[in-house]
């Protein structure tokens, strides 16, 4: 995708895209229906050329990306309540043991190669710095961070799995 694709087309087809989205759904699902939408865009940049009619393409997908997510809201129910929050909350050894995960990782982290642990590290971080902000303190390009990223997580996986991994019973019995 280039960067004039980028800034001239998007920006144009941006008020197309609310206006479409608005026809097809209801308020409350917008959001999902603009970033499905700008997803299916990226996909069919990186798959082949931009589409011929950039504004037929759009209304078309936007019809698409409507249709699916009528199709998948039925079958969705909201929980009555959080039930993630309130066990974890109350419970002292659901407490204890998400400490102890919690502490295992960073101590996974540590042990990973080159810059990951700082990587990783940012990446953990309850500041929550943007991708711009990670690759600056870490002295990288933006563009070098998600290949990075994922050889990073990749290694932790590994260091993860290996901690995890039951111990086979050697020998008879």
């Amino acid at each position: 995708m280039t960067h004039s694709y980028d800034t001239t087309v998007i920006e144009t087809l941006r008020p197309l895209l609310a206006a479409e989205a608005h026809a097809e759904l209801p308020a409350a699902d917008l959001d999902d229906l603009e970033q499905d939408v700008w997803l299916r865009l990226l996909e069919q940049l990186a798959a082949q050329d931009p589409p011929p009619d950039p504004a037929a393409w759009l209304t078309a997908t936007v019809r698409a990306e409507a249709r699916r997510l009528r199709r998948t809201s039925v079958h969705e129910r909201p929980y009555a309540t959080e039930p993630a929050a309130d066990a974890g909350e109350s419970d002292p050894e659901l407490r204890a043991l998400a400490r102890e995960r919690a502490r295992d990782l960073h101590a996974a982290v540590r042990r990973l190669p080159g810059r990951c642990p700082r990587l990783i590290g940012a990446l953990l971080s309850p500041q929550d710095p943007t991708y711009r902000e990670i690759a600056g303190e870490l002295g990288i390009s933006q563009g070098s961070l998600g290949p990075e990223r994922s050889r990073c997580l990749g290694c932790l996986r590994r260091i993860m799995a290996s901690e995890v991994a039951p111990r086979a019973h050697r020998g008879k019995g």
